[in-house]
């Protein structure tokens, strides 16, 4: 699998990892202090190839993340879970530790942040959230992390959803079907 955008992952064991899953070129931010020099390679690598953020799903990954974003608008999103970020209990969390199928569905299920159609997203309220119970619930947590899995947006907390359905433009019909198949998996079991 050929991926033509740069990918942006925080480290080499990233890279190697990525490298041996995908035909794929990467930038490194190695590590959370993102500097000035690396935001303006990845910039320029925006500007020509187009750039995916891969970082790991944690708190560090996400920081890098909100940075790279906040610095270059348009850059497309892969993400995996901490369960598929994870080979053994003992290890931590990292792309380095993921599975080659792991990465290369991630890598092609990325998303872009656009500005437009956001009527349909707009229509995703904190009641909506309410409603199915991702939020201020008793099963809230167990909720959010199906939905975001299945999404594959990565994990939120319940400050965090609305936001990120909204910055992933899930559209509410969106939101209404996976919810409804995890809610019809509750009744299942």
């Amino acid at each position: 699998m050929k991926i033509k955008e740069i990918i942006v992952v925080e480290g080499k064991d990233d890279t190697a990892k990525v490298k041996q899953a995908v035909d794929a070129d990467t930038i490194e931010t190695n590590g959370s202090a993102v500097d000035q020099r690396v935001i303006a390679q990845i910039k320029h690598a925006q500007e020509k190839r187009g750039v995916i953020i891969f970082t790991d799903p944690d708190f560090p990954g996400q920081r890098i993340r909100s940075l790279i974003s906040e610095a270059i608008p348009g850059c497309k999103h892969a993400f995996l879970t901490k369960d598929e970020a994870r080979q053994k209990r003992d290890k931590g969390i990292g792309i380095e530790h993921a599975s080659k199928e792991a990465i290369k569905e991630a890598l092609a299920k990325v998303y872009q942040l656009e500005e437009d159609d956001q009527d349909e997203v707009n229509r995703i309220t904190r009641e909506s959230l309410l409603a199915y119970g991702l939020i201020g619930g008793s099963d809230a947590k167990r909720r959010r992390e199906l939905l975001t899995t299945q999404l594959r947006i990565g994990h939120a907390n319940g400050k965090q959803l609305l936001k990120r359905l909204k910055m992933f433009q899930i559209s509410l019909d969106q939101l209404n079907q996976e919810m409804k198949a995890i809610l019809q998996e509750e009744k299942d079991v």
